[in-house]
C-alpha cells in the first residue's frame, strides 16, 4: 500500500469526516438501560448523545449559513444599484456622508465633558495617597532621614499630612 503524504492524508481524513457528518445520524433506540460494566453498550448510548448534538449543532450552522448567504445577496443588490466610483451613492448606502465621523466626535465630546480629575475638590485625599504610597516608589534608603537629602515624612508635613 502506498504511503500518503501527511497533507494529502489530512485532506482525505477531513474529507471522510465531512462526508459522514453530512449524512443523516439515525438515532440508536435502547429498550433497556445498559448495565454498568458494559463498555460496549456505554459507548453505543454516548455515541448516540453526541450524534445527537452533532445534528442539532449542524442545523443551527445551517441555518446560520443561509441566513449569511441571504445578507449577502442584499447587500450585492445594493451594490448593484451604485455605478463604480459614485460617492454620493456609496455614502449614501453607508448611513450618509460623514455620518460615522461625526458619531466618534459626538462620542469623543460627550466622554471629554463627563471627565472628572481625581480627587474633585478634595486634595487631602490626594496628599494622602501620596505619603502612603509615594515613599514605597523611591529607592532603596530615600525614606531614611540620614541618607536623603529632603526626607520624605518632612515633605509629608509640609503637606499637611
Amino acid at each position: 500500500m502506498p504511503t500518503l503524504k501527511a497533507s494529502a492524508r489530512r485532506v482525505l481524513t477531513a474529507t471522510v469526516l465531512a462526508a459522514a457528518l453530512a449524512l443523516p445520524l439515525a438515532p440508536a433506540a435502547h429498550a433497556e438501560e445498559c448495565k454498568p460494566d458494559d463498555q460496549a453498550c456505554l459507548d453505543k448510548e454516548a455515541n448516540a448523545k453526541e450524534a445527537k448534538e452533532i445534528e442539532a449543532q449542524q442545523k443551527k450552522n445551517q441555518e446560520a449559513a443561509d441566513k449569511t448567504g441571504k445578507d449577502i445577496k442584499a447587500a450585492e443588490e445594493k451594490l448593484k444599484e451604485c455605478p463604480p466610483g459614485s460617492s454620493s451613492c456609496m455614502s449614501k448606502l453607508t448611513g450618509g456622508k460623514g455620518a460615522a465621523e461625526e458619531q466618534g466626535l459626538k462620542d469623543m465630546t460627550e466622554t471629554i465633558a463627563t471627565n472628572e480629575p481625581e480627587p474633585g475638590n478634595n486634595a487631602a485625599q490626594a496628599v494622602t495617597s501620596t505619603c502612603e504610597s509615594f515613599p514605597g516608589s523611591l529607592p532603596q534608603g530615600s525614606t531614611d532621614p540620614g541618607q536623603s537629602p529632603f526626607p520624605v515624612d518632612q515633605l509629608c508635613s509640609l503637606l499637611g499630612d
